[in-house]
């Protein structure tokens, strides 16, 4: 079910970026007269067509759907009658050329504008800024953070989730700037916290980055109940079932959830004995976590989650709702801010300061899509804003084959006062393909060796 829901998840959000960005293409080319030929969602072999419009456009669902295009009458691409001459695509102006291929990457820059601004007016219920204890010798500790506080600023900016918690600490961290976080106690007392991130360490992003700040969400103490089981997992197999109460491991008497979360990660495929009160009745089960890997992490699980009460919850979450203008604005700023973060990333790892394990190709999107899906509607907008930004700042870059790398071609031939010569393009293009494959290799493995590694 999990599995089916993934593939769902992420073909619905590779067919609805794929389109916001080949329409941008088709709709600005059609506005300055140039005839488009065919618009594709996929590659290769067509599974379903259909021509429309005034020019027959040819509009295509291909096997590979891993991408798609616009193709536009062009006469470097095949003969062209004389009538149509005038509506080919090398016909055009320079201006309109870039115009026409600038088109994609800011429809999807405005299809995450929408996004955000849609879910920042409907309202977000996301997790209050509470700190849990910091770890020791983390640089929350250093600085003095206790359990129980509720980040009010960060550098004199009001947060109100620990969503933008995370998000302005990242950036800042990436920056290397220290944090001056404003803080509000149980017992209602201010006081502010210096956090040194100076020496924050960027690489592997596949965690939590703010765990290794010793920054952690508050959780309220759960009872150690089974609260459900994951089909096929371990919990299952060794017999456990919702509605038990763990009462000792190993004969180490179990307080809280967090006891049993403790006892299971630290025996990654060793037997542990877990002594649950069924119906009144105690019963011994043995089980054998499997070792999974995050981080460089190795530790165990069982595929068992706790019996939340969602009333006792209800005081650490907050609805996080503004005005239809302040909402707009607030969604340019994020999506502003989100797409210089990725070239500051991307800068960082090409001048080596960020490991390049943190490319992700296909399958750790997949598994982010059906994570969200999973989570709700609101975690899904929120993912295809945000990986229509990536989407948006990848096709602008300055590479042959991506939208940038013709606008590359056509500054040069507003400052040369002609266009680039064919061999030009033609090694242009190599470049850009061996640059592209090397790329998507790199994050395939990134993906597999993730998934592998659990």
């Amino acid at each position: 079910m999990n599995l089916a829901i993934t593939i769902a998840a992420f073909m619905v959000a590779l067919g609805v970026l794929i389109v916001v960005h080949e329409y941008g293409h088709y709709l600005v080319a059609r506005l300055c007269g140039v005839k488009v030929l065919r618009f594709s969602i996929g590659f290769g072999r067509p599974i379903w067509r259909i021509r429309h419009g005034r020019d027959q456009t040819e509009w295509v669902i291909a096997a590979l759907p891993l991408g798609g295009y616009v193709k536009m009458l062009d006469e470097h691409e095949g003969p062209v009658a004389p009538e149509d001459a005038h509506r080919a695509f090398n016909r055009q102006s320079v201006w309109r050329r870039c115009a026409i291929v600038v088109a994609g990457p800011l429809a999807n820059f405005l299809l995450a504008i929408t996004l955000y601004w849609a879910l920042f007016v409907g309202g977000v219920q996301e997790a209050k800024p509470v700190l849990a204890a910091p770890g020791a010798g983390t640089v929350a500790e250093a600085s003095g953070l206790a359990r129980g506080e509720t980040i009010l600023k960060i550098n004199d900016e009001p947060v109100a989730s620990w969503q933008q918690v995370r998000w302005r600490l990242l950036q800042l961290a990436v920056g290397k700037q220290p944090a001056r976080l404003e803080v509000i106690d149980e017992n209602r007392q201010l006081t502010w916290h210096t956090l040194d991130l100076s020496r924050f360490e960027l690489d592997g992003f596949e965690g939590d980055p703010l765990a290794g700040l010793g920054l952690r969400l508050f959780r309220p103490d759960v009872a150690p109940i089974i609260g459900k089981v994951l089909p096929g997992s371990v919990a299952e197999a060794g017999g456990l079932r919702a509605g038990d109460r763990v009462i000792s491991i190993d004969g180490s008497e179990i307080r809280v959830w967090e006891d049993v979360v403790r006892a299971v990660r630290a025996r990654p495929d060793e037997l542990v004995r877990l002594r649950v009160l069924r119906d009144g009745t105690a019963t011994e089960i043995g089980l054998r976590p499997e070792a999974a890997r995050q981080g460089g992490e190795r530790f165990g699980r069982i595929g068992a989650a706790p019996h939340v009460d969602e009333e006792a919850i209800k005081q650490y979450v907050a609805i996080v709702r503004y005005t239809p203008s302040t909402a707009l604005a607030m969604a340019l700023g994020r999506t502003w801010e989100m797409s210089v973060f990725s070239l500051k990333m991307l800068g960082k790892m090409l001048v080596g300061e960020i490991s390049w394990r943190n490319l992700s190709g296909p399958v750790t999107i997949a598994d982010y899509a059906g994570q969200t899906a999973q989570i709700g509607p609101g975690a899904y907008a929120a993912f295809l804003a945000l990986i229509s930004i990536s989407l948006g700042v990848l096709n602008l870059l300055p590479i042959p084959l991506l939208d940038g790398g013709h606008l590359l071609y056509y500054v040069a031939e507003i400052l040369k006062g002609s266009p680039v010569s064919e061999r030009a393009m033609e090694l242009g293009q190599r470049l850009g393909l061996t640059v592209l494959l090397f790329l998507m290799a790199f994050a395939l493995y990134n993906d597999f060796n993730r998934l592998l590694a659990g």
